[in-house]
């Protein structure tokens, strides 16, 4: 009897895997932007052929139930602690997902992780044409050849050996005077680094966020607070070559748990997109009625910073929240002014909004003779 109930439950958990993880979302997560695609990529991944646990199409088709449009597997390039069982060969796991990448329409870039003590750590060549050419016992001239093959090159999760060790150091700044070094992991699987954060907007370095994923990925479907960390890029179309223009001109926005994080410019367009006031639709003496609607992932907090309107505001993700506020005395606009605390434009400081909705005016009189 144990026996029998024991292959039902796992017959029920099988036909509920197949259920819940075999679509991809039918929503977007986030909205396009004006002029550009918001796409939701992950650029730090690994599989069996480093210190991964999963063969490299398993990475394609977790992203493709999981509706995200770009990946990267990124493997060791140094660390292979499989190497007796699958020995070292650098392009497979690329060749080796292309046909399913391209069968399942996500867009596969070709990486590795260039693996070194901390310091100097650990950096992503993305937008790579020979991997091999990277196997350097120096972290200068290993990231030299990925920039010599106008790759994109990115610092990985610095202080994951702590804060001492992941310094600003003299061969970081090497690699930012030659233009060898383009981006920073301001977030990495369950972990964000300000610091890191806070010397993107310093130095001019595009941020990014990674789920940095070794095991085979449960995290589906996701909720605005789990999901895994990812990087939302602004491309002017869905293509590698977007997505790589894109990365070089720092079009990207950082989704970490329900946050998101990035230069405010594109903070403030992902909001305007995301975030739709209807007129108003009922007034009683001074108070007026309308809603905000969000067309976003997050449940967006937001905090007054003006007179007017509710003190907080959530509104959850995909849906829409009634508001009242009070009416102004003879303007043409209700602005409210608030600040949305779960999307941060620096370490501790939250994208600034004002909500403008337009009010109706009385008709004009009409004068007969």
């Amino acid at each position: 009897m144990k026996k029998s109930c024991g292959l039902w439950l796992a017959v029920g958990l099988l036909s509920w895997t197949l259920t819940a993880f075999g679509q991809r979302p039918a929503v977007p997560y986030f909205p396009d932007v004006k002029d550009y695609k918001t796409l939701v990529c992950d650029f730090h991944m690994h599989t069996v052929f480093s210190d991964g646990t999963v063969w490299p199409t398993v990475r394609v088709q977790e992203a493709e139930r999981e509706g995200l449009d770009a990946i990267v597997l990124s493997d060791h390039i140094e660390y292979q602690p499989h190497r007796d069982d699958i020995p070292t060969q650098h392009e497979r796991p690329y060749e080796i997902a292309l046909p399913t990448a391209q069968e399942l329409n996500i867009l596969l870039i070709k990486g590795a992780e260039i693996t070194k003590d901390t310091p100097p750590g650990h950096y992503n060549g993305i937008f790579l044409q020979h991997i091999a050419s990277l196997d350097h016992p120096d972290v200068l001239d290993a990231v030299k050849a990925a920039a010599d093959q106008k790759a994109f090159v990115f610092w990985n999760h610095h202080t994951w050996k702590g804060i001492d060790r992941g310094q600003w150091q003299d061969v970081q700044t090497v690699m930012l005077k030659n233009n060898w070094l383009h981006g920073m992991e301001v977030a990495n699987g369950n972990t964000y680094y300000p610091l890191a954060h806070q010397w993107c907007l310093d130095k001019n370095l595009t941020m990014i966020g990674s789920s940095d994923i070794h095991q085979p990925s449960i995290e589906v479907p996701y909720t605005p607070q789990q999901h895994r960390t990812l990087t939302l890029v602004l491309a002017k179309e869905r293509s590698v070559q977007a997505i790589r223009e894109a990365l070089f001109a720092g079009r990207t926005l950082v989704w970490y748990q329900n946050q998101l994080i990035g230069p405010r410019s594109q903070l403030e367009a992902i909001y305007k997109a995301s975030v739709v006031p209807s007129p108003i639709y009922f007034s009683r003496k001074k108070t007026g009625f309308f809603e905000l609607t969000n067309r976003s992932f997050l449940d967006l907090q937001m905090q007054r910073t003006g007179k007017n309107g509710p003190q907080q505001l959530t509104i959850p993700a995909h849906s829409s929240v009634s508001v009242k506020a009070t009416l102004p005395d003879e303007a043409e606009t209700l602005t409210l002014s608030y600040v949305v605390t779960n999307m941060l434009t620096a370490p501790d400081t939250p994208l600034d909004v004002n909500i403008e909705i337009a009010l109706p005016q009385p008709a004009e009189a009409v004068t007969t003779n």
